[in-house]
């Protein structure tokens, strides 16, 4: 349903705006890292076989000079020699000079010199080719000498320079450092930044005599530099093989925390600008993680020592992660939990020693070690620090955005993102169908034969395949790459259907594309089919943890399973969410459920992540069209008894979605009466907040406050109008004194004056606040009301009189804003239409704003009135729209398609509200 996605968003945002955080932070290094990868690849002709590099960088100047020697072999007989340099990274080829290599029978090695016609970058591309005079012969070896300099950058990109105030002087420090992932380093240096050259460094770097230098391998000796007397220069160990994006280096006046030294290696050594603080627990916890990786692989990385390099105000998201170092922001370092830790700590074995043999493998690897993390967390701590949420923040994220029509649109690092995601989920779907033993010993097989060089997934997919036959928990005719690759290959995710007959005991199962918006008219979707795994619970083996019997759909279309249980027990599939598939049912087996989960015994027999996934289910497809909203209302009825965060998650967003959704029809008031009734015994037995009570009912109880407040719960207005009268009392009262959560009901029921005084404090809004706030007081005046005067007030200032107070990012935010409610975009399109001359000279030549302003009011009606009001409106100024006309004829298309949905449902959806109501009314 088009209409959705924008209801969505909306409610999205207007959770975040309140402070209510309903998903766990997962800080997955984001998929921008691999973004605009060059694709400027090297023949093969020639391949390097160690470098040796001099770096003397220039701290004032902010620039760099330096020296590199590679070693290479010839391939094949060629002439010229390619090798990556960056555009910023000056080189004179008049300076670089090229010996071939021979060893006489005594093993001495001899130099003879190579002329060198001309060098010169190939038209747009990073490359720099060397042409030769003459033609050196298939394996010869030379040594290439080149000199160069470069640009110290002020972003995180290559070589770069940071600052921060030194905690006990105040002063402002400077410090150096290196990203050179993905394939930076030739920013850095001339050299072969592929990550499937792995080859050996040693390096000498320059430094002021009052700084460190800390590299991937541990300092060798210190000499005085023989040029600079401020300056020395320190040489290190040579490192092991390695891709020259894990090349990298701090210079810096960072102080190591003075730790208990471990016997056991690597040292890991904490490297911070808070001398003061206590990094005990931390070094501990580093050293836990770092057994507890080990232990899983049963191997040992070969690395004498782990610099944690902890960083104020690093110019970067995202911790940069090299061999032998972890650079991090200090307050990410010094935060509770061990995810950041546990993902940057292994990818020092897959990443790093263990390496991608092209960025199209990164998403598999970054997947992996993301996986891996989280089973390590909760592993340690038993998932307090995921609040119970992982996978499911993930997986309903991945539900939503791979069920639309046009997954992304042209947003490619959400494409990104997602993917990695989904790749993710398949690996914990091999963990549990694998078996947790087998997949743990393909990886540590995996890891053993990959040590030092590089993989792609068809290694990975080998060597889990080998495991698992080896155990006996994959048939032999299967593989692992088949199962893999259905998944990961497909941008989309499958949906089960299963159908019961019940005389025989028996059920044909069929799967087809999971699509939530309408019309399901995706090109090639019955083409699309997955390897998929059928586990069937029953009543008796529903507590059982054993996941490995199951069977495949072997990218099949239809399956039959038979030996099912009596038709008075009902079935769960995919239970625990072992795969990224929704499951849909018979209405038999469905009302099965319903009424099981509504007994005690039943709640507590069905596992949390079941209950969470059958409601979750449900309501997706009723709204996908797959299912009877009857149904889906049926399966939240034993929400009356539940009190696991967990499976009320999904709830309060079916709430929000849907409530916004029909809050055009009759049929609303009787969906806030229903909310009502299901959330306000939760909040009452959740009652006041105490100390030292865990986050997830704080957030729980918030939650079911600020729906209960939007559906009119007279407690709760009467606690919010109260907190309000500090406002009208004492005009001065700072804003920040009002808690968040009381801000959108007054807005909503209160009076014109009360709303009045919010849009007054908007206008004075103090500069020395933060805008996050002025912010959200704009958003809550635009999209709590529930009455048009105030939203007309608002459009006259803002559409007519150019009032000086609101911006033209003000007037998009308020645009936006006002998709989010009926009231909202039904007052926009009356305001627009009856003031359409004055709005329209005074906006049409504004592209930007004029599109969004059409859009918002006429996008998102979802009946017949609605479609009704916005041709109307069509016909009245047709061929006046300019740049906006396709916006609003999609909008009438869409309209159209919505208003037969609300037709199909709305009638079920009050039938059952009304039995419902009914029946409560009777019992109280």
């Amino acid at each position: 349903m088009t209409n959705i996605k924008g209801i969505y968003i909306f409610g999205i945002l207007l959770l975040c705006a309140t402070q209510i955080k309903a998903t766990v932070k997962r800080d997955i290094d984001v998929s921008s890292l691999y973004m605009g990868i060059s694709e400027d690849r090297l023949p093969k002709e020639i391949v390097p076989l160690s470098y040796e590099v001099q770096i003397e960088p220039n701290i004032e100047e902010q620039t760099f000079s330096g020296f590199i020697k590679i070693h290479l072999r010839w391939i094949n007989d060629l002439k010229k020699i390619s090798l990556h340099a960056h555009f910023d990274l000056t080189l004179e080829d008049t300076k670089i000079k090229l010996k071939q290599m021979t060893r006489d029978f005594g093993n001495r090695t001899t130099f003879e010199d190579i002329t060198i016609l001309r060098g010169g970058r190939l038209p747009r591309k990073s490359i720099y080719v060397l042409h030769l005079k003459e033609l050196v012969k298939k394996d010869s070896e030379c040594m290439l000498e080149i000199p160069f300099e470069g640009n110290i950058w002020e972003t995180a990109d290559g070589l770069f320079r940071g600052h921060y105030t030194n905690s006990t002087t105040l002063d402002q420090e400077i410090y150096l450092a290196t990203n050179l992932k993905p394939n930076n380093a030739r920013r850095l240096f001339p050299c072969f930044d592929e990550p499937g050259f792995k080859v050996p460094f040693t390096v000498s770097i320059a430094r002021p005599t009052d700084f460190t230098t800390i590299f991937n391998t541990p300092l060798l000796r210190t000499d005085p530099h023989p040029l600079l007397s401020n300056y020395m220069l320190d040489y290190f160990d040579k490192t092991p093989p390695m891709s020259t994006f894990t090349f990298g280096f701090v210079v810096t006046k960072l102080q190591r925390w003075n730790n208990e030294p471990n016997l056991s290696s690597p040292t890991i050594n904490i490297w911070s600008n808070q001398l003061d603080a206590d990094f005990k627990e931390i070094h501990e916890k580093l050293y836990l993680t770092y057994q507890t990786i080990k232990d899983y692989f049963n191997l040992t990385i070969p690395l004498p020592k782990i610099d944690v390099l902890a960083i104020p105000d690093l110019p970067t998201a995202d911790s940069i992660g090299i061999w032998g170092i972890l650079i991090m922001r200090d307050t990410e370092l010094l935060k509770k939990g061990n995810f950041v830790l546990a993902r940057e700590l292994l990818s020092q074995w897959i990443g790093s020693w263990i390496t991608p043999e092209w960025w199209s493998e990164a998403n598999i690897n970054k997947a992996l070690t993301s996986f891996l993390a989280a089973e390590f967390v909760m592993t340690m701590d038993g998932g307090v620090e995921f609040n119970g949420k992982y996978p499911m923040t993930i997986l309903y994220s991945l539900y939503y955005e791979l069920s639309k029509r046009y997954p992304h649109s042209r947003i490619t690092k959400m494409k990104q993102e997602t993917e990695s995601f989904k790749t993710e989920l398949v690996f914990r779907m091999l963990n549990f169908t694998l078996g947790k033993f087998t997949f743990q010993n393909g990886l540590r097989s995996f890891t053993l034969n990959h040590r030092y060089k590089t993989f792609t997934g068809d290694d990975l997919w080998v060597a889990l395949s080998n495991q698992a036959i080896k155990d006996g928990t994959l048939e032999t005719h299967f593989n692992v790459s088949d199962i893999a690759k259905s998944w990961i290959n497909q941008n989309r995710l499958p949906l089960i259907t299963v159908n019961r007959d019940y005389d025989k005991a028996t059920a044909i199962i069929d799967q087809k594309l999971y699509l939530r918006e309408r019309p399901h008219d995706v090109p090639e979707k019955d083409k699309m089919l997955w390897w998929i795994p059928i586990l069937v619970s029953t009543p008796d083996s529903i507590k059982l943890s054993n996941y490995t019997s199951y069977v495949w759909m072997n990218g099949t279309r239809q399956i039959n399973i038979a030996n099912l249980p009596k038709s008075n027990q009902f079935i769960i599939i995919n239970k625990e969410e072992i795969g990224p598939f929704p499951v849909n049912y018979d209405p038999q087996n469905w009302n099965m459920l319903s009424n099981y989960l509504q007994t005690a015994n039943g709640r507590s027999a069905i596992p949390t992540y079941t209950r969470a996934k059958l409601l979750h289910d449900a309501w997706n497809l009723a709204y996908a069209g797959e299912l009877s909203f009857a149904t889906a209302f049926d399966m939240t009825l034993f929400m009356k008894y539940e009190r696991n965060h967990i499976v009320w998650s999904p709830v309060f967003t079916f709430i929000d979605h849907f409530g916004r959704y029909i809050d055009m029809s009759e049929v609303h008031k009787k969906f806030e009466q229903y909310t009502t009734i299901l959330l306000a015994p939760l909040y009452e037995e959740l009652g006041p907040e105490s100390e030292n009570e865990e986050h997830s009912v704080t957030e729980m109880r918030k939650l079911a406050k600020t729906f209960l407040c939007r559906s009119g719960y007279q407690p709760c207005i009467a606690e919010a109008q109260k907190s309000f009268e500090l406002w009208l009392n004492e005009p001065d009262t700072p804003f920040d004194r009002i808690p968040k959560e009381y801000i959108c009901p007054v807005f909503k029921w209160g009076s014109m004056d009360e709303w009045k005084l919010g849009l007054k404090h908007l206008s004075q809004f103090p500069k020395s606040r933060p805008q996050s706030e002025r912010t959200f007081l704009l958003k809550m005046l635009v999209g709590c009301p529930s009455e048009q005067e105030k939203i007309n007030h608002l459009l006259q200032l803002v559409l007519l009189e150019s009032n000086s107070n609101f911006t033209e990012n003000d007037i998009l935010l308020i645009l936006n804003t006002l998709t989010g409610g009926s009231v909202g975009y039904t007052s926009l399109l009356k305001f627009v239409s009856k003031h359409w001359t004055l709005i329209q000279e005074r906006f049409q030549n504004n592209t930007n704003l004029w599109d969004k302003l059409i859009g918002s009011a006429t996008g998102m009606f979802a009946t017949k009135e609605g479609y009704n009001m916005v041709k109307d409106f069509y016909d009245q100024h047709r061929g006046e729209f300019g740049s906006a006309q396709h916006i609003i004829e999609k909008s009438l298309r869409n309209i159209k398609e919505e208003a037969q949905w609300s037709d199909q449902n709305l009638p079920v959806i009050e039938e059952w509200l009304e039995t419902y109501l009914s029946k409560s009314t009777k019992s109280n």
